[in-house]
């Protein structure tokens, strides 16, 4: 857990992989690997009607963890990740500043076997891109 002078940076989420996670390396041999991670929650409007919303989430895994997900994560398996908070930023080709917030896994748990899902995973936006970048290399500081 990430710790400061009384502060606390701790992500727990439980949920779902929306694509197969690309486990790579850096230069120097270090595992790398992202994917993005659906949350759902469901409650009754003042109506009565069920309403559903479904958030993403940026994951970023680095070292044995990241290792662990890229051999035995799929999509649609069902995972308890836990990490902390961290925002980028970067320009991109236009000169526009951007920000990325992602969630860097600590610790991480399948509530699944191999590839399970006994459920369908929700498919990510088209709109959304890949979680963090491809290596430590690729960082935009």
């Amino acid at each position: 857990m990430a710790r400061g002078r009384g502060t606390m940076n701790k992500v727990m989420l439980i949920g779902r992989l929306g694509a197969d996670p690309q486990l790579k390396y850096t230069p120097s041999g270090r595992a790398n690997v992202n994917f993005n991670l659906a949350t759902n929650a469901s409650w009754k409007d003042q109506e009565g009607n069920q309403q559903d919303r479904t958030d993403w989430h940026r994951i970023v895994a680095w070292g044995k963890v990241a290792e662990v997900i890229g051999e035995w994560l799929k999509k649609g398996s069902l995972v308890y990740i836990e990490g902390r908070l961290q925002t980028r930023n970067y320009d991109d080709n236009n000169g526009v500043k951007r920000y990325i917030t992602e969630v860097v896994v600590t610790d991480m748990e399948m509530l699944g076997g191999k590839g399970q899902s006994d459920s369908p995973a929700p498919e990510a936006p088209a709109d959304m891109p890949e979680a963090g970048p491809e290596s430590e290399d690729d960082l935009p500081f």
